[in-house]
């Protein structure tokens, strides 16, 4: 056996080859963008799936709500498995396989020939974006310095929900220049650009921290924080399923316009207000952005003219905007250290199963008892979710503990 051979498979250069891959500098331009790209995608068919399903399939409120709810059922599903992938230094993994999920779920709902094969589609491309996101900030969040941390995870948030936002407005913009083909050539092209990018990215590194047992998968300082984030989050999924069907049914008419204005007023909100969760806590913050959008989820169910919607929707998006970083700040309080990022990828699926549960319950009361009562339940869900910040999680914390201690 020559030296070069015996080098090159002795432990000594594997050990220096695995601390090498531990201390690469995560990709993370390429990563944001990757996030950017899925998310974009997934919000471009809140524009246009509504009269999808309309025109296609005669679908009504109810199931209009459950068709574009359900990716979110797969997304909350998914984020546990992304995170423990990436833990064990699948990371990258994870993005190709979401890569690939979000170009099926695209070709998919494009070419469904039943409702059916449509939701399929649409489990496939919420599975792909709750990979995705998780995988990503895990990857990242693993290799910054501390003092980074923090700001990192609100970048990276920003690609997520600024996807969410803008994808809309990308939508009309491209209905406006080709038509509903050039849309879904949107969904399915972005994450195959995702996709091409992940590629160029090399492997992660495993994460050194000791596995965690099974009761870490749902850690008891994620609890209640999920749980207000859920009822926050039950009115930005009746914004996203129903906002539509409401100006049209109350011919107010500026369908095209709602979810872009929602998206300007929610990213200017989490830009220009993140910093207040650092300066005054999670939970003042969080009390407020309930209220906020309690105020504006009832605005837009009681409206009778379209100024009156869009200033609901405005007030809406500014309120939704701060609750998930209020709850990220809340949970990570009362989290022990070596469990963060466990507990806020828990947290965050509560806001994907309220997501889930909104849709078709705002269609039913819609379909029952009309689009303002759908409106006024979810103003009521979000104004429950202030009154737990402000009476539970205002108490100072239990000292964090590692569970089974």
């Amino acid at each position: 056996m020559s030296v070069a051979s015996h080098e090159s498979t002795s432990p000594d250069t594997a050990c220096e080859r695995r601390l090498a891959l531990a201390h690469r500098p995560a990709p993370v331009v390429r990563l944001w963008l990757v996030v950017l790209c899925g998310y974009l995608a997934l919000g471009a068919t809140l524009q246009v799936l509504p009269g999808f399903l309309a025109h296609r399939f005669a679908a009504g409120p109810v199931l209009i709500g459950l068709v574009i709810s359900v990716a979110w059922l797969a997304a909350a599903a998914l984020r546990p498995v992304a995170g423990r992938a990436a833990d064990a230094g699948r990371a990258r993994a994870s993005l190709l396989a979401a890569g690939a999920f979000g170009i099926l779920g695209g070709l998919g709902s494009l070419w469904s020939p039943s409702l059916p094969v449509l939701i399929g589609a649409r489990l496939a491309l919420g599975a792909g974006e709750g990979a995705l996101f998780v995988a990503a900030v895990s990857w990242v969040l693993r290799l910054a310095r501390p003092e980074r941390r923090g700001g990192i995870a609100g970048w990276f948030g920003l690609s997520m929900w600024g996807g969410l936002a803008l994808g809309p407005v990308a939508a009309v913009g491209l209905e406006h220049l080709g038509g509903i083909d050039a849309v879904w050539a949107a969904v399915i092209g972005l994450p195959g650009i995702g996709l091409a990018l992940s590629l160029t990215t090399r492997p992660s590194a495993a994460s050194s921290a000791p596995a965690s047992g099974s009761r870490r998968l749902l850690p008891r300082s994620a609890r209640l924080p999920g749980v207000v984030l859920g009822l926050a989050s039950y009115g930005y999924g009746t914004i996203a399923a129903l906002v539509l069907l409401r100006l049209d049914h109350g011919r107010l008419g500026g369908q095209s316009a709602a979810l872009p204005i929602f998206a300007v007023a929610f990213l200017v909100t989490r830009a220009a207000g993140s910093p207040l969760v650092n300066r005054l806590g999670g939970a003042p913050v969080a009390v407020a952005s309930s209220l906020t959008e309690a105020i504006g989820l009832t605005l837009v169910g009681v409206a009778s003219s379209l100024g009156a919607a869009v200033a609901g929707i405005v007030v809406c998006g500014a309120g939704v905007a701060l609750i998930y970083p209020a709850m990220v700040a809340i949970t990570v309080e009362r989290t022990p250290p070596g469990e963060h990022g466990a507990a806020v990828g828990v947290m965050t699926s509560f806001w994907d199963l309220a997501i889930v549960i909104a849709g078709p319950t705002g269609g039913l009361v819609a379909h029952i008892a009309g689009y303002p009562a759908a409106f006024a339940l979810a103003g009521g869900i979000s104004l429950t979710s202030g009154v737990l910040t402000a009476t539970v999680l205002r108490r100072p914390p239990i000292p964090a503990v590692p569970e089974g201690t």
